[in-house]
């Protein structure tokens, strides 16, 4: 028998996107990964999108916590922080299905996110792996250019950005950013004194992928 979150999963997704389209939250975990860093970046990305891609999105964005039906309220997810991630058997299977069933989930790593991730992810999609998207990806040409790929906004340990994904029938439902930091580049100019160039990338990056989930 269907698991009764996902039997609701499938029904909110169906019902709801359509009423709630112009809303997104910030993903709250478990396992003392700080899933609230950042807070002005997402209402500073929302902002941006409405003045510059005319979305109508709510420019407060809620909180929805990963084991409850509440996630399928919203197309869009996002999810940062920079330590541990754990997720429960319930929390796997709610994430799945709300994926599998038209959702799209951001995770930025703010960094020390990657190798908790990783192994939490693959209880979520055990028969896929992340793969790095190329920089001919439409996320890239969304509503600005990026004929590299991912930017980098914030050094860490002189990796490269990438930007890895996760699809189902040839949809993309999740995208992890790493080695970027997009949410430093969304604060506010005086949180990490970025120049207005590196802050205006990062906005236009953020800004392609809310077009690339919302307009698709």
């Amino acid at each position: 028998m269907m698991h009764l979150t996902r039997i609701i999963g499938f029904f909110v997704v169906l019902t709801c996107f359509s009423l709630n389209a112009q809303e997104i939250a910030i993903l709250k975990y478990n396992g003392g990964g700080d899933w609230y860093a950042n807070p002005t970046a997402l209402p500073n990305l929302i902002r941006f999108c409405n003045e510059t891609i005319n979305t109508k999105i709510k420019e407060k964005p809620n909180t929805a916590e990963l084991g409850d039906s509440s996630i399928f309220q919203y197309p869009f997810l996002y999810m940062t922080g920079h330590g541990n991630v754990i997720f429960s058997e319930e929390e796997v299977e709610n994430l799945r299905t709300y994926l599998i069933a038209g959702g799209f989930l951001h995770i930025d790593d703010n960094y020390g996110m990657e190798p908790y991730l990783r192994k939490e992810l693959i209880k979520v999609f055990p028969e896929k792996e992340l793969e790095e998207l190329g920089a001919d990806h439409p996320v890239f040409s969304q509503e600005f250019n990026f004929p590299e790929g991912l930017p980098k906004i914030h050094e860490h340990d002189g990796k490269r950005p990438q930007a890895l994904g996760i699809s189902h029938e040839n949809r993309l439902v999740l995208l992890f950013t790493f080695e970027s930091d997009l949410g430093d580049g969304w604060e506010d100019a005086t949180v990490h004194n970025d120049p207005q160039e590196v802050r205006e990338k990062a906005l236009k990056m953020g800004a392609n992928i809310i077009s690339y989930v919302f307009k698709n």
